[in-house]
Order: C-alpha cells, then sequence, then structure tokens
C-alpha cells in the first residue's frame, strides 16, 4: 500500500507543494497582484494571499490518480489512505503556516474543504477552480470600507480575516471534518477511467 501511495497516488508531490507554498511566500509573496474590485476601484492582494491554491492543485492531482483494479482488490479501502493523507496535509499547512502566517494555514484548510465538497459533486479540476474562484470573489467582493475609511472586509469573506479571528477558525475546520467525512463515503465508479 505504501508503494501504491507513492508510485500511483504520488502523495509525495503534497510536501513538495508545501515547500513550494513556503518558498514562494518567502521570496514573491508580499508582492501584490491587482485584482478589479467590484465595491469600486482597484484592490491588491499579496501573492501570499493565492498560495494555498498550490496546495489544493497536488492534493487534487493525488486524488485524481486511480488504478481500479488494485483499489478494487485492496485489503486497505484507498480512501481511507486518502482520508489520511488529506488530514495529513492539513495538518502540514499549519506546520508551514508558522512559518509564513497562519491566515494562510487556515486558507489552505477552507479551499481543501471546498475542493473536497466539490470534488463529491463534479471532478478535481473542478475542485481545484472553485478554490480559485472563491479567494477571487472574496478579494473582488468581500472587502469594505469602515467609518474611518479603513479597509476591512465584510461578514463572509473568511479568506480575509485576520489569523487572530476565531470564527474564521472554526467555520473552515467545520467544513474541512465535514468534507472529510463525506469524502470517505465516495467510492470510485468500476467504469471510471
Amino acid at each position: 500500500m505504501n508503494c501504491y501511495a507513492l508510485v500511483v497516488r504520488r502523495w509525495w508531490t503534497v510536501p513538495a507543494a508545501l515547500v513550494l507554498l513556503v518558498l514562494t511566500s518567502g521570496t514573491v509573496g508580499a508582492g501584490e497582484v491587482p485584482v478589479p474590485s467590484l465595491n469600486g476601484g482597484m484592490a491588491g492582494a499579496r501573492v501570499t494571499y493565492f498560495t494555498p491554491v498550490i496546495v489544493v492543485i497536488a492534493v487534487m492531482y493525488c486524488l485524481d490518480r486511480r488504478f481500479l483494479a488494485a483499489e478494487t482488490t485492496a485489503v486497505v479501502p484507498v480512501h481511507r489512505l486518502d482520508q489520511g493523507a488529506v488530514a495529513l496535509t492539513a495538518l502540514l499547512a499549519h506546520g508551514a503556516g508558522l512559518v509564513v502566517g497562519m491566515d494562510v494555514a487556515r486558507n489552505v484548510t477552507l479551499l481543501l474543504a471546498l475542493a473536497l465538497l466539490v470534488r463529491r459533486l463534479s471532478n478535481e479540476a473542478a475542485a481545484t477552480v472553485a478554490g480559485l474562484a472563491l479567494l477571487i470573489l472574496n478579494v473582488m467582493l468581500g472587502r469594505a470600507h469602515d467609518a474611518g475609511g479603513h479597509a476591512t472586509h465584510t461578514w463572509w469573506a473568511l479568506a480575509l480575516y485576520p489569523a487572530r479571528s476565531a470564527g474564521a477558525w472554526l467555520v473552515p475546520a467545520g467544513l474541512f471534518l465535514l468534507a472529510l467525512g463525506l469524502s470517505a463515503s465516495r467510492r470510485p465508479s468500476l467504469t471510471a477511467a
């Protein structure tokens, strides 16, 4: 089963993606990407804000790779291996969050939860795009200005909350646990390629 995880599923790409997340955040993460704001004007988002997508791409790549003949005859169901790997990914992302910022770790958890839910309804490609779309929508629609004219976020834009916000941690954690539980019930069909 270890060989299957490394050769077929290629779970080794996830730690590589986490290293790339840390390197990207450390080198060009402070740079800003201009994003149009539908609330007026142009807004900027740090490159680090978009780096969680790297990890989601790697996880969805691993979940997309299947060898159904081996999976149907495996002693240990492969979906348990996948659940463990996804949970370990979230844990390692929080370890990387100590270096790049815990808001990035929270956003990795949020995007993984969204990706697992969309994957259940559609496929891995749509799951990856959903995470990027969520980040872009948060930047475009989720920014607001308080009475003093300072930039802040709207209540629903979880990806924009500061790392110290407890509510912004609880919602992604709850979604992640729900998505992980629902992904366990997904069995690949025998006719899928």
